[in-house]
């Protein structure tokens, strides 16, 4: 059989840990076999990211504006045990924030539908798609505790030296304060990259924040979607026969709770970090969980959303057998080779995609699953497959 011919290289990030080893068996099994797999290749694994000292994490972000599209390996985000244990120079920064922050990207988060597994909310029969906006608020805030009576101002200093200021809280007793900040020309990014991705996918776009309380902040980012919207965005998304809205966040928790799914739900920071995990927990499993980064200049950058499997890397490092879930790896490639295909006009290249991930759910449909899966499906006595065992029945499909 010729392999599928590749025009144009694919960015591709190796990893960590477990999800490192099952990133070449997906290779050496599913796509080497089939693909004349063209890819730049970069090892974000830890050892590797020290060595360079993490000039690696932003080449590979350089080469996705250049490529346009990259697939990434889950990989390991140290704290100080970390450092110790890899004998680390320094804490190194998450890749996944020096790369988002490089392509000014949003996380597109949805979790893979396949019978058997079922949802917790009984209504839900499509994917619901978290769009986290990844920049600022809390996770860029600056904190303060306060030791006791006095008065907290937010200072503002203009480059003449012009002062303003609005009074914050005046303390009586001990207390805490925050500041955070988000900056208009991320939250217009963050509105770019939903619209495209909406109009990429034929899903509406939901948007909620809580600008009945925060009247400035959360306002501003209703005000920047809706500006982009009317002025560029409404005639495209009636073309496409889907709809952009605005909602309250606690109007769209409970109208998500009695939908059916099957459209993007833009969230801020700290709202889409939430809401992606009770997504994720809800339709089964972080394992089926897809993400990808959207640049507003239109660069891919598809990943799991999990993370590397620390304790099967171990148990497998000891000589033991894993059962790991391999799916949202294996959908981050497809993701990837389908996107290469529909920008390169290689359709042969994108229908294998398609056919990698008929593979794969027609595998656990049949009852041949890993062991994550297993507790969770009212498919009657499924099969539980090994790492590798798993994978090698995914090829047999394909």
């Amino acid at each position: 059989m010729d392999k599928i011919k590749m025009t144009t290289p694919i960015v591709e990030m190796d990893g960590d840990e477990m999800t490192r080893i099952l990133w070449q068996m997906i290779k050496d099994n599913l796509l080497l076999p089939y693909i004349d797999l063209k890819t730049e290749y970069y090892d974000l694994g830890l050892e590797y990211r020290d060595q360079t000292d993490d000039k690696v994490t932003t080449d590979s972000a350089f080469a996705t504006k250049k490529y346009k599209v990259a697939v990434k390996c889950a990989t390991i985000t140290p704290n100080a045990a970390r450092v110790k244990e890899y004998n680390l120079k320094e804490m190194w920064k998450s890749p996944n924030g020096t790369i988002r922050a490089i392509l000014d990207g949003t996380v597109f988060r949805a979790p893979i539908v396949v019978k058997g597994i079922d949802p917790c909310v009984v209504n839900w029969k499509k994917p619901i798609t978290i769009a986290r906006h990844a920049y600022g608020d809390v996770y860029k805030g600056s904190e303060m505790k306060i030791p006791g009576a006095g008065k907290v101002e937010l200072v503002y200093t203009s480059a003449d030296g012009t002062e303003s200021r609005e009074l914050v809280h005046n303390f009586d007793s001990p207390g805490i304060v925050q500041g955070m900040h988000n900056i208009n020309g991320s939250i217009d990014s963050f509105a770019r990259s939903c619209f495209n991705y909406a109009l990429d996918t034929k899903q509406d776009l939901w948007f909620a924040t809580k600008d009945t309380i925060s009247k400035k902040y959360d306002h501003t980012f209703k005000d920047i979607f809706q500006d982009i919207f009317d002025a560029e965005y409404e005639n495209l998304f009636k073309e496409a026969g889907i709809e952009y809205f605005y909602t309250l966040i606690d109007d769209a928790v409970a109208r998500v709770m009695k939908s059916e799914g099957g459209y993007i739900w833009a969230c801020k920071n700290y709202d889409g970090d939430v809401m992606s995990d009770m997504i994720s927990s809800a339709f089964g499993s972080l394992a089926m969980m897809t993400s990808v980064l959207v640049s507003p200049d239109g660069d891919f950058e598809y990943e799991a959303a999990h993370g590397t499997v620390q304790r099967h890397y171990y148990k497998h490092l000891k000589g033991e057998e894993t059962s790991t879930n391999s799916v949202a790896t294996i959908f981050a490639w497809t993701g990837a080779l389908r996107k290469r295909g529909e920008l390169d006009d290689n359709q042969e290249l994108a229908a294998f995609a398609d056919k990698l991930e008929k593979a794969t759910i027609d595998t656990i449909e049949a009852g041949e699953m890993t062991k994550d899966l297993a507790l969770i499906t009212t498919i009657k006595k499924p099969t539980v497959l090994n790492s590798e065992e798993f994978i090698k029945a995914i090829a047999t499909r394909l």
